[in-house]
């Protein structure tokens, strides 16, 4: 039998979600552990190679401390804009 299965599309930007454990102190080990997810998967995910279910994405969220939106759409990068002297 199977069953369907929604992933969510990290792919937009991996180094966010990458960035948001770096800051919260995590390995990805520790964020594997504490999420209840797979540390391979989790490194799939961070490579942009994979996405995380919703029910996964949430526990993720919650073992970072932030919300599901902060994954998925991270902070525009500050630009910067050269004029002609």
């Amino acid at each position: 039998m199977v069953t369907g299965r929604t992933v969510v599309n990290m792919n937009e930007d991996p180094r966010a979600f990458r960035r948001r454990r770096i800051e919260a102190g995590l390995s990805q080990t520790d964020l594997a552990e504490k999420a209840g997810v797979s540390k391979s998967h989790l490194s799939d995910v961070e490579n942009g190679r994979a996405g995380f279910s919703p029910k996964n994405l949430k526990a993720i969220a919650e073992a970072l401390g932030c919300e599901i939106r902060d994954l998925l759409h991270p902070e525009p990068a500050a630009s910067t804009s050269m004029s002609a002297a």
